[in-house]
């Protein structure tokens, strides 16, 4: 007794290939038109799985980074900039500084397209297959100090400490007390040489130490966040005022 379609794709969902079973009757019209072989047909097939499997792991890695938005990489505008050449995008993008466990530190005033650099290495980091998190300095202060006694920070950090790329936006924008800078040196040293960073800051990592009472504490902070690491300067205009949205400059869509 022959089965019908119905019948094979919920063969196909017990087997747990649910994106063959969801795009057969699709492939059978497929096959029908161009008269496929049967290595041809099975080749679609398991093609079609993987793709789709890939598209959902993506899918679910950027939700799981929880960037501030979605903006790839060929949104940074790289003409504007003079503090990365052509040449260094290519050899960022190729991502075999993450692989050695580099870091990278893009500094610069508030505005000169740091945060979207990191954003836009880190979606292209996920779409080769790595797992990125995105983080604030603030946010990440909070989830340190409450990882003790709160099941969503422990969730969070665990997600971090996982990431093959952890961004850290906003790095020592503000003071650390003792326990602060404590807390931040040992997640430091936990993902040193195992994760690669990038921080974003308007300020250098030689006034960083200015924010933290513990000077040894930050120097052995430093000490292993310089060790292996790109810094680069974004001292351009300010890329939010250069692509601001002007009011007085909209057309208007009604004329008196």
């Amino acid at each position: 007794m022959s089965k019908s379609v119905a019948d094979i794709q919920q063969a196909f969902k017990q087997l747990r290939l649910a994106e063959t079973a969801e795009g057969l009757p699709e492939l059978l019209r497929q096959a029908e038109q161009v008269s496929w072989t049967y290595l041809e047909f099975i080749d679609e097939l398991t093609t079609l799985e993987l793709k789709r499997r890939e598209e959902k792991s993506i899918e679910k890695r950027l939700s799981w980074a929880r960037f501030p938005y979605h903006k790839p990489l060929h949104m940074f505008q790289l003409e504007e900039q003079t503090a990365i050449t052509e040449r260094q995008m290519k050899q960022l993008q190729e991502f075999q500084w993450l692989e050695q466990s580099y870091n990278l530190i893009l500094l610069g005033p508030p505005g000169a397209g740091k945060t979207l650099l990191a954003v836009g290495l880190g979606i292209e980091a996920i779409q080769k297959g790595f797992q990125v998190y995105f983080i604030t300095m603030g946010e990440l202060i909070q989830l340190l100090k409450t990882e003790e006694f709160t099941h969503r920070s422990q969730i969070q950090l665990k997600r971090l400490r996982a990431s093959d790329l952890i961004i850290i936006d906003d790095v020592m924008y503000m003071a650390l007390d003792q326990r602060e800078a404590t807390l931040f040196f040992q997640l430091v040293h936990q993902l040193y040489e195992q994760s690669s960073l990038i921080l974003t800051s308007n300020r250098s990592p030689e006034e960083w130490t200015e924010l933290v009472d513990n000077q040894g504490m930050m120097t052995a902070i430093l000490d292993r966040l310089l060790h292996r690491v790109e810094v680069i300067h974004m001292n351009n205009e300010s890329h939010r005022l250069k692509h601001q949205q002007r009011i007085f400059n909209v057309s208007p869509k009604y004329k008196k």
